[in-house]
């Protein structure tokens, strides 16, 4: 039987300053150059930059949201969703209606997180504006983030598809190196457990890192277990590493986090490369768990 290995590379990891810095930045790889915070609660578009091994502070940006504030739950209720989306695309905003301004960022709203808590909609943008009414209110969207056309011209280049985060939060929050350097241990040690439980087919230690109420693609837990036992008895021992890891926090759900990853299995047919999405939730007793999983 093949030797079983699970690696968790953390020599590309990228390590915050220490000082204090958005709660939700836990740790960037090197292909994330820029993460985005919006606090709405201020009105201001936060960009966060890493270079050298260091997130810095970079532009605050004036901008608004949606007519309802934020908390979208539903398709067309003007209110913008909180929470860790991502950059999937960039928009020719020449062909569509004005009031989008000089380009558009669709973020991938409704995310796994918000499919599982039943939310709906969809079209959530960072867009511009109509040119000659800026700056909007700052509750003036359906529900999309709308800033000045000079100054998202000016960050048009930092918004990169399917690699860019845009974190969405009611008001921004700060965290010290300190708490920051705890939960990157705890979240990389459970990500490489989760790993490694694949690698070596052990189901007992795999399913042990998932939360009673994990849902997966409408499947009850029983048969979601079913079907990954059947993988591991398929595949058997494998190869597995784990590359470009990302850890944030979620601005709005207390304890829950986010881990991003490219994993690559090795197997008798040869490697199979995937981007992987981990919903981790820290319970009562202290123990992460995965509430929810997608790719992408």
């Amino acid at each position: 039987m093949r030797l079983a290995a699970a690696f968790l590379m953390l020599a590309s990891m990228t390590a915050v300053a220490d000082t204090e810095l958005p709660a939700y930045v836990i740790e960037l790889p090197d292909s994330v150059q820029d993460v985005f915070v919006a606090d709405a609660g201020n009105a201001i578009l936060y960009r966060f930059e890493h270079e050298n091994d260091v997130l810095t502070a970079g532009e605050e940006t004036y901008m608004s949201v949606g007519q309802r504030g934020v908390g979208k739950d539903r398709a067309w209720d003007q209110r913008t969703p909180l929470g860790i989306y991502f950059v999937v695309d960039q928009l020719d905003t020449s062909r569509l209606h004005e009031k989008y301004g000089v380009t558009a960022f669709p973020l991938d709203y409704p995310n796994e997180w918000d499919r599982q808590n039943e939310r709906s909609g969809d079209g959530i943008w960072v867009h511009g504006v109509l040119p000659g009414e800026e700056p909007r209110p700052p509750f003036d969207t359906d529900g999309c983030l709308a800033l000045p056309n000079e100054e998202l011209t000016a960050l048009e280049a930092r918004f990169v598809p399917l690699v860019t985060p845009v974190i969405v939060t009611r008001e921004i929050e700060w965290m010290s190196d300190e708490s920051r350097a705890s939960l990157r241990s705890d979240l990389r040690d459970v990500v490489a457990r989760w790993a490694s439980s694949i690698a070596e087919a052990d189901l007992h230690a795999y399913l042990s890192l998932y939360a009673d109420d994990f849902a997966y693609r409408g499947m009850t837990t029983g048969e979601w277990a079913a079907l990954r036992l059947s993988n591991f008895e398929q595949t058997g021992a494998v190869e597995v590493a784990i590359e470009d890891l990302l850890l944030l926090a979620d601005p709005e759900e207390d304890a829950l986090f986010l881990s991003r990853f490219r994993q690559t299995t090795v197997g008798e047919n040869g490697p199979v490369v995937r981007m992987k999405r981990l919903y981790w939730r820290r319970g009562d007793d202290g123990e992460l768990r995965i509430v929810a999983e997608d790719n992408g």
